[in-house]
């Protein structure tokens, strides 16, 4: 068995059955089968346009993770999940496959070909699970913040959202939003993982804490300065923009309303800030908001928002409803043939086909046997990701992927936009 010991193995971040389906293939000898797996979506969520690849840098720091020590090897064999041959060929696990994909801030559609897995049908079916949590909960939440972005049309955005769901899950949501066009985030280990720029100032409980009102400003303005975000809405929204400015004075840098119908209040905020001279104090809204909430506020004097809930669920769709499927075995495309979740066997890529202008017309999905002529404004969407097990050089970075969106996005059709349900904004055609 294996020697080391890792708090961190991701190798058991896993479903039962694809250490059955392993256990089986090495005792009837197709473990050893050259095999594709590919990831893609059947379908967008219902009422989505366009989804954005999240997660993939993620998945690749889980690979180089995907290791059974003897502790894993030990709960294994404790819990009789497999016998002492599969655990003996786990001890030595190494994933020495090549995987393609599309980058992470790429738009995808129904069929994209999102991620390919070639090896031996041992060391991708183990894959599967860690591969799928990671791609399907990140680029959920990426596709649910672009969509927030967009309706903020310029206007900061807040992550906020991290008392709102699992621990570890509010980090890799906090990383999602961002590659998806947020600004800032309020939680610190995404900042420090990722080094994703981090805010906050003070809750309700700050503003309770003091005897009055007027106590708990002049506290956060001694610490902070006056370039800070005070919270107003604690009592009485009116009354307390009063006491901010006269605390603060005009060059008062913010506020920041949590409750009620934010629209109306800002309005009213704005006319009062403007009348105690506070003309370049911002508005901030927050508490439950949603792309659609966040759409009805644009015409409304709102600087910057903070979303929490809605982000880190997906915003109704807290997952892409992708899956990972066996599409290719020593070189024959194999395929699943039900009827209601029919897919498409042999290897394949995509390419995307745009205007003259430069917007997207069409996802092609091809096979890779049979590539079609590219045109002068096709773009190929796979990009190497890993080789013979190791992660290719000068991979994008978030940074990168926050680009990389930002002109997917303005590629598309100007419908494909737009938050009410309807077609894809990019037709695929299988070829």
């Amino acid at each position: 068995m294996s020697s080391s010991a890792s708090g961190n193995s991701t190798a058991l971040f896993t479903d039962h059955y694809e250490l059955t389906m392993l256990a089986s293939a090495l005792r009837d000898g197709t473990a050893d089968r050259d095999c594709v797996f590919e990831v893609f979506a059947r379908r967008l969520p219902s009422g989505r346009r366009y989804g954005v690849v999240a997660g993939t840098q993620r998945v690749l720091d889980a690979l180089a993770e995907f290791r059974f020590t003897d502790a894993e090897l030990a709960q294994l064999d404790s819990t009789a999940v497999v016998d002492s041959a599969t655990l003996d060929w786990l001890a030595n696990y190494r994933f020495t496959g090549d995987i393609d994909g599309y980058p992470e801030g790429e738009l995808y559609f129904p069929g994209s070909p999102l991620l390919t897995v070639r090896g031996t049908f041992a060391e991708g079916v183990v894959l599967e699970t860690v591969v799928l949590s990671i791609l399907n909960h990140d680029s959920a939440i990426a596709s649910a913040a672009a969509r927030m972005s967009g309706a903020a049309n310029g206007r900061p955005i807040i992550e906020m959202g991290g008392r709102r769901t699992h621990e570890h899950a509010a980090v890799a949501a906090a990383r999602a939003a961002y590659l998806a066009g947020f600004a800032t985030t309020s939680n610190l280990e995404a900042g420090r993982r990722h080094g994703i720029p981090t805010r906050g100032t003070v809750a309700h409980a700050f503003m309770l804490l003091h005897d009055s009102e007027e106590a708990a400003f002049r506290s956060q303005i001694d610490k902070m300065g006056t370039d800070t975000t005070l919270l107003v809405d604690t009592y009485d929204i009116t009354k307390g923009i009063d006491t901010a400015v006269r605390v603060a004075g005009p060059e008062l840098g913010a506020i920041r309303i949590d409750s009620g119908d934010v629209g109306v209040l800002a309005r009213q905020a704005r006319e009062q800030l403007d009348r105690l001279g506070a003309k370049d104090t911002r508005i901030v809204v927050s508490g439950d908001l949603d792309e659609h909430a966040i759409a009805a506020l644009r015409a409304e004097p709102v600087d910057a928002y903070g979303v929490g809930t809605a982000v880190v669920t997906g915003s109704g769709a807290p997952t892409a409803g992708m899956v990972y499927k066996l599409v290719e075995v020593d070189g024959r495309p194999v395929a699943k043939r039900s009827e209601h979740k029919a897919s498409r066997g042999g290897r394949k890529a995509a390419l995307r086909r745009h205007k003259p202008t430069g917007t997207a017309l069409e996802e092609v999905v091809y096979p890779c046997s049979a590539p079609p002529e590219a045109g002068e404004t096709d773009r190929q969407l796979q990009i190497p990701l890993v080789r013979a097990g190791q992660p290719v050089a000068d991979l994008p970075t978030l940074e990168d992927a926050r680009q990389r969106l930002r002109r997917g996005l303005v590629s598309l059709p100007w419908e494909g936009l737009k938050l009410s349900s309807g077609e894809a904004a990019v037709p695929t055609t299988f070829l």
